[in-house]
């Protein structure tokens, strides 16, 4: 018993187990549970994504690769490598009218939805709690409404000759109702869809932003005011350095949702393929594929605006991160 008590044969290995090189595997092992634990409680997200997102998404850029003929009972594709991507990038019809109408329209709808909302949230937070409540739901219709029936509404009411807008427009002598036609001009054609996509999306900024500032503590206002600071340098220097997270994601989601902004566009008059000249990159694609049947082409449209959006959303994470590593 003495023997093993003080390191006979029986416990000539203990120490070794028990040296540094035993902490050090043990640090691995809990560096390695601590890591591994969040992807495996993510792993069923993970797997029901890939299938419902990574899967199509392999797919349409193998369909983009190929000259695809559908037939009774499937179809028959033929590699072409990347000649529709050849033929998409030298095309005229790309660069001056469905590139241009896709980012103008969606900058002019992220700027204008990121400005509206966050003028709504200041006034709901300026509002008491009924009546902040009451315009929270009357904002949130707008954004509950189904985008088709939105951009009927909207269409109802730019209908040339009978619609309220033209006569509005007729009875101020600013246009002829019998010649005026809103949607066959590509800069009137986009205000309008502009209109409705703002329309439709600056509650959810509205919400969010207000989220955001509902966490302000009002002593860094109380302390503006005793500084002299006016309502517009309290926003510039307090309200938009503290939430300025929130505006990165609210852009970010509306820069998304913009770019690819297909329903607003399709529905209204000349939208649905008779009219080249209001061409999305969304619209676009759908043309090519189902219209005329060219499912390579339009594969090669969407994997397009899928890389856009892609390298849009990064420099909008990298700016998020950046922001965050320097508030730490």
């Amino acid at each position: 018993m003495k023997e093993t008590l003080t390191g006979g044969p029986d416990t000539q290995d203990t120490p070794v187990s028990g040296g540094p090189a035993g902490p050090a595997a043990a640090a691995r092992r809990r560096r390695l549970t601590e890591l591994g634990r969040p992807w495996l409680l993510l792993a069923p997200a993970l797997v029901v994504l890939a299938g419902l997102l990574l899967w199509p998404l392999v797919q349409v850029g193998k369909l983009s690769l190929q000259d695809y003929e559908v037939k009774f009972g499937g179809g028959v594709g033929t590699f072409t490598g990347l000649d529709h991507y050849t033929d998409l990038l030298t095309s005229e019809l790309l660069w001056k009218t469905v590139l241009p109408n896709t980012v103008f329209f969606a900058f002019a709808c992220v700027g204008l939805t990121i400005a509206l909302g966050t003028l709504v949230a200041l006034l709901l937070n300026r509002l008491g709690a009924t009546w902040r409540l009451i315009c929270s739901v009357a904002i949130l219709a707008a954004w509950a409404m189904p985008a088709v029936t939105g951009t009927y509404v909207w269409i109802w009411l730019f209908q040339p000759q009978d619609g309220l807008f033209s006569q509005l427009a007729a009875g101020a002598g600013l246009i002829d109702p019998e010649t005026t036609n809103w949607f066959t001009e590509r800069l009137p054609f986009y205000a309008i869809a502009t209109v409705n996509v703002v329309h439709h999306g600056f509650p959810f900024v509205a919400i969010t932003v207000l989220a955001g500032l509902l966490t302000i503590p009002k002593e860094l206002y109380e302390a503006g005011m005793i500084d002299g600071a006016n309502a517009w340098q309290r926003f510039w220097k307090i309200t938009v350095p503290t939430i300025k997270p929130v505006f990165l994601v609210v852009t970010i989601l509306s820069t998304i949702w913009d770019f690819k902004v297909f329903t607003q566009v399709f529905v209204m008059p000349g939208g649905n393929g008779s009219n080249p000249d209001v061409y999305n990159l969304g619209v676009f694609s759908y043309i090519e594929a189902f219209a005329k049947n060219d499912y390579g082409t339009g594969a090669a449209a969407a994997v397009l605006l899928t890389l856009l959006l892609l390298v849009i959303t990064i420099v909008y994470i990298r700016t998020l991160f950046r922001q965050g590593e320097e508030e730490l």
